[in-house]
């Protein structure tokens, strides 16, 4: 029987867990044995004992791995804590193979298989495997929230007895997962929204949310897509026109959520201090992409830093702020994975070498680094239908419950994408 093992996570502030109850029952339903170090889901608030209710072993961290066939985790465990498991045992997890690309090369040595599931390709199959999007739909939610929290004054439009509340100003930057879901929340609390992104296929995305679409109009972006339905670098020309259209619109802004990340990259800058300076004191800005650099000059880590009356905010790891519901949606993604390619013959998962996941996702194997956009000859380029499929379930969903009719989705051709996280 295939053993499948779940560590604590241990990097500072990683509330979450890859494995829950659900999924403990449904990986026992598929014939394996879990086992699960003690204390692994405290941060997403499930016991001990819920994992012994749904089927699992619970132990320390060395006697969880010992012997295990594959270790789940949400980000990359230490190598040393992997001492004990067999031969060629599968590390499946958030690995951020560009960043801690030292840590690859020990697993590697280490002698396991790395499958890095932020690669997962953006294809139609893999869409219930995709962590980046699951996480970052609620990220995008949680950087309104609190970006709400933060500002000292209503959303919604109120009139009282004793005079009108105007609504709040919301501008989102860059339409993605993330993107699309600050705006519904956005409009759920009743504030003014507008978005902008480079990728043209966006704009009708931004309209059929009920927002307005704030593009550069007279310099060329990425028509369509952009590469894997991700935003690439833009031209100097555009840069400039984006820059002096983005001035004039923040400056009339109370929220500002930015969200721009590309593959591989730093964060693109989309805020600078004199674009700060511009805007109204008591105004917030949320960057989600501080971890990556930042898109917002000044920002800081899991700080609130107020410069010209402005409070920027960004945390490290937002998705671990929803710990709880993040947690049930990482879980099911590797679930989806690992059962995906299940062998009942074999009792256990099997990755055939010419499946494009596979090439995706695999880092290591046989004692040697093997991804080609690790070893610089390959790109980020996966195939759109995805992406296509995903958005148009997006839209639809919120069209239908967002309130007014105005925002209804119109039947337009099939162009949509996905921004970064």
């Amino acid at each position: 029987m295939i053993k499948i093992a779940v560590l604590k996570e241990a990097a500072a502030g990683e509330c979450r867990v890859a494995a829950t109850p659900e999924t403990v029952k449904k990986f026992i339903g598929l014939g394996a044995s879990l086992f699960v170090e003690k204390g692994a889901g405290a941060g997403a608030s499930i016991s001990d004992a819920d994992y012994e209710a749904a089927g699992a072993t619970l132990g320390t961290g060395a006697a969880t791995v010992k012997d295990a066939d594959i270790v789940l985790g949400v980000q990359g465990p230490d190598p040393k804590s992997l001492k004990g498991v067999k031969a060629g045992a599968w590390i499946v997890a958030g690995l951020d193979p560009f960043g801690q690309r030292a840590r690859v090369d020990d697993y590697a040595r280490a002698g396991v298989e790395a499958l890095a599931m932020e690669f997962m390709p953006r294809i139609t199959r893999a869409q219930s495997m995709d962590i980046l999007s699951s996480q970052s739909n609620l990220a995008g939610y949680k950087a309104v929230i609190d970006a709400a929290g933060a500002f000292g004054r209503a959303f919604p439009m109120m009139m009282t007895a004793a005079g009108t509340v105007s609504a709040a100003r919301a501008f989102i930057m860059g339409v993605g997962v993330a993107g699309l879901q600050a705006i519904a929340t956005a409009r759920r609390l009743g504030a003014q929204v507008s978005a902008t992104d480079v990728r043209s296929a966006t704009k009708e995305q931004i309209e059929s949310l009920g927002a307005k679409a704030i593009f550069v109009e007279n310099v060329a972006g990425i028509e369509g897509e952009g590469a894997g339905g991700y935003a690439t670098e833009m031209s100097d020309e555009y840069k400039a026109a984006q820059a002096e259209l983005v001035s004039s619109h923040i400056a009339k802004q109370d929220i500002v959520i930015t969200t721009a990340l590309i593959p591989g990259r730093a964060a693109p800058r989309l805020i600078t201090d004199a674009q700060i300076k511009s805007m109204k004191p008591g105004s917030v800005i949320f960057d989600l992409a501080v971890a990556q650099g930042g898109n917002v000059e000044g920002s800081k880590a899991d700080e609130v830093v107020v410069k010209h009356g402005v409070k920027i905010l960004g945390y490290s790891n937002t998705p671990a702020h929803l710990a709880a519901d993040t947690s049930a949606l990482f879980a099911r993604n590797l679930f989806n994975f690992l059962s995906a390619f299940w062998d009942k013959d074999a009792g256990r998962p099997v990755l055939p070498d010419d499946d494009e996941i596979t090439a995706a996702i695999r880092l290591t194997k046989s004692g040697k680094v093997v991804n080609e956009r690790l070893l610089g000859r390959g790109q980020f380029a996966p195939h759109d239908g995805y992406s296509a499929q995903y958005r148009l379930c997006w839209l639809r969903s919120f069209a239908l419950r967002l309130a007014r009719p105005q925002c209804a989705l119109k039947k337009r051709p099939r162009r949509f994408s996905c921004f970064g996280s």
